[in-house]
């Protein structure tokens, strides 16, 4: 992770908490710098990221361009994206791993990958909380 990862994530909750994602995103904390940190974060190309974000690529990538104006949905799910990826990466201590286990099918998700579970606000909650859960001994 660089330094300007690390001070980025600084500011992210570690937790998915969404009283201080709609705090970030009200006093102008989020722009496109934390969605290009969703790329830098992660293994994830921009078609990926855009469907979480349920957007065109084009504009995901625009989005990511300096000065750019983002809906507050974008925003939000932008920032409990990097919550969840900042949770995921302390309990699995890498990037890599934490992507590995989002990829895998997971009795939890019903048999399905938690990363299929992304492209909602609900859905990554849920993540977070199966993570919460691992902390605590629960199995993956």
């Amino acid at each position: 992770m660089t330094t300007i990862q690390a001070n980025l994530l600084k500011d992210i909750p570690s937790r998915v908490d969404t009283n201080v994602t709609l705090g970030m995103i009200k006093t102008g904390k989020v722009g496109p710098k934390h969605l290009q940190a969703i790329k830098d974060l992660t293994l994830f190309n921009d078609e990926k990221i855009s469907d979480w974000l349920d957007i065109s690529v084009k504009t995901y990538r625009s989005y990511k361009k300096p000065h750019s104006e983002i809906k507050a949905r974008i925003k939000e799910h932008a920032i409990m994206a990097l919550s969840l990826i900042k949770h995921g990466i302390a309990v699995f201590d890498t990037s890599e791993n934490f992507t590995n286990w989002l990829e895998k099918e997971n009795f939890y998700f019903d048999k399905k990958a938690p990363i299929e579970f992304m492209n909602t606000n609900s859905g990554i909650k849920f993540i977070d909380d199966r993570l919460t859960a691992l902390e605590y001994g629960d199995n993956a």
